[in-house]
């Protein structure tokens, strides 16, 4: 896929690499980044998040996962404007019962003071989801979260439907966590997903890291249903090349999706520069259109932006 410009992990500096993204969204013309999955929510909890990469947790596959952007809320936000990230997401998510409203609750208030974040919400299968999913819409979530993975739940559980119901006739985008990677859990990977879709086909599913491992199955599913998407994040990078790489063949039915796809990083939890992800899509060599709309254009016009 070509050569990259950035060794990942190499500790550039802020500076350095806005220019080299500055540089990126000139050549392409683009008036800004929309990022779609990229992390805030509670210090406290962003914290745990990142000892467990550091404890190379098993849901991490046992990686080496250096932090990239471990600075306070505030300047990880400042950071993204310098990249020229016009909208960004708080991609939030419990990962037990009783955790999820308060995130949401969290997530209003963060959506308030930071207003080129898209104000995201979460879920999980217990008694009264549906109640402060509908809360949460009508606070004016614009973007849910759910982590298939990290809640381990099944997301065709008969709790979540009235849900899922809800967020398909409202229209607003689920960013999913629900392929195998970096490693599987009970319910990851295309079947449960499929069964959601079966039932609920105009939800408008963005299935999180190009569904990875499962490139290929998650492609079939968008291919199917008008309304599933995917984001790139982490895809195609030297990184994740290294152990779940993307399948050569599959290129010329990803260049077909270019409307379907959506640029997503993982910041700041990724283990390496930010502008690296960027690159790596540059070197798939899909054209210069290809990039435009993945990188603004089809989040943009998905969220009116």
């Amino acid at each position: 896929m070509g050569d990259h410009r950035v060794v990942p992990g190499d500790p550039a500096g802020p500076d350095t690499e806005a220019e080299e993204v500055r540089r990126f969204r000139e050549r392409l013309g683009l008036p800004g980044l929309v990022d779609v999955h990229t992390h805030f929510m509670p210090e406290r909890v962003l914290h745990k998040v990142w000892d467990y990469f550091d404890a190379l947790g098993p849901m991490t596959g046992g990686l080496e996962w250096p932090i990239t952007y471990r600075q306070e809320e505030a300047e990880r936000a400042d950071i993204l404007r310098e990249f020229g990230v016009r909208a960004f997401t708080a991609m939030l998510y419990p990962h037990k019962p009783g955790m999820a409203r308060w995130l949401n609750g969290w997530a209003v208030d963060f959506a308030r003071r930071t207003p080129d974040c898209l104000h995201t919400a979460t879920l999980f299968p217990e008694p009264g989801v549906e109640a402060y999913v509908r809360e949460a819409v009508e606070a004016g979530a614009r973007v849910f979260k759910a982590h298939v993975q990290v809640g381990a739940y099944d997301p065709a559980d008969e709790l979540l439907q009235p849900a899922w119901g809800l967020l398909a006739e409202a229209g607003i985008p689920v960013v999913i966590h629900c392929g195998s990677g970096p490693a599987p859990g009970k319910h990851t990977g295309p079947e449960p997903i499929a069964r959601v879709l079966a039932r609920h086909p105009r939800l408008r599913l963005v299935v999180a890291h190009m569904g990875m491992p499962e490139y290929e199955e998650f492609f079939g599913l968008v291919e199917r249903y008008g309304e599933v998407r995917l984001d790139t994040t982490m895809a195609f990078t030297d990184f994740t090349e290294g152990f779940m790489p993307f399948p050569l063949r599959a290129l010329p039915r990803l260049a077909a999706l270019g409307d379907r796809v959506l640029l997503g990083s993982d910041f700041p939890n990724i283990p390496y520069p930010y502008v690296h992800q960027l690159q790596a899509l540059e070197r798939l060599d899909l054209g210069e259109d290809w990039l435009r709309a993945v990188c603004h254009d089809n989040a943009a016009g998905l969220f009116g932006l």
